[in-house]
């Protein structure tokens, strides 16, 4: 499998059931309807990082998120180009893995009336709108996410260009797995967390496409999920050399 087939396939496994448990808490008469949403949503996610991390990492080292290949890249660990091709696969991966979701609860989905838990589950939104603050709770998390995947993952060259290994004989994906979930209770309060432009662009992307009348897709507040982490994953990069 070649490494952009891998970032696609995995970002899309990411997707397909990290938006499957936010749909499955949130949707009407699902069998997961309202059950204690926060604990489940923060850990379904990190689970949904490992299982991903774990099936491709040997094929790409398992980035699956935008930040964590411009993370790689400004701290040395990754090539520039494969950088674009990686981003470009996790975008389309991440559409593809929000649109099986969308596809697989579409019953529940039709039967939903209120637009902003559809919305929901394909894209973040803040709990308390103030764009500053809303983007250095991205900022900060993403911060945290990369630069803990930094001195987490054990180089280990397995394509050109590459030098982390997430996969098949390193247990890289399980601490990463579990740094996710951590982030998600304590610093996903405020915006749900995205720490990847990937996971909230594709799906938002995805839900201005279904058939729904009345969509909120908030383009006004998308630049947050993208351009907080991408900052985030920069400066994270930067520390990690410094300290190096």
């Amino acid at each position: 499998m070649s490494p952009y087939i891998a970032e696609f396939v995995g970002t899309a496994i990411l997707l397909l059931l990290g938006s499957g448990i936010v749909a499955n808490v949130s949707l009407t008469k699902t069998k997961g309807f309202d059950q204690t949403p926060l604990i489940t949503i923060t850990t379904a996610w990190g689970f949904a990082v490992f299982v991903a991390a774990y099936i491709t990492g040997q094929f790409s080292g398992a980035h699956l998120n935008p930040a964590v290949t411009i993370g790689l890249l400004v701290a040395g660990k990754f090539s520039s180009e494969l950088a674009v091709g990686y981003i470009i696969a996790q975008i389309l991966g991440a559409m593809l893995g929000s649109w099986l979701t969308y596809i697989f609860y579409i019953d529940h989905y039709r039967a939903t009336k209120n637009e902003a838990t559809v919305m929901g589950s394909f894209c973040t939104s803040p709990a308390i709108r103030n764009f500053k603050n809303n983007f250095f709770s991205e900022f900060l998390a993403t911060f945290m996410l990369i630069f803990g995947i930094l001195y987490i993952v054990e180089p280990n060259i397995i394509v050109e260009g590459l030098d982390a290994n997430f996969g098949i004989g390193s247990l890289g994906a399980l601490p990463v797995g579990i740094l996710v979930w951590v982030i998600g209770l304590s610093l996903g309060g405020t915006t749900g967390y995205a720490i990847n432009p990937a996971r909230d662009l594709g799906p938002r992307i995805v839900y201005q496409l279904i058939p729904r009348k009345n969509k909120i897709s908030d383009w006004a507040y998308s630049w947050v999920p993208v351009l907080g982490p991408s900052l985030g994953a920069v400066a994270a990069g930067l520390l990690y050399v410094y300290f190096s």
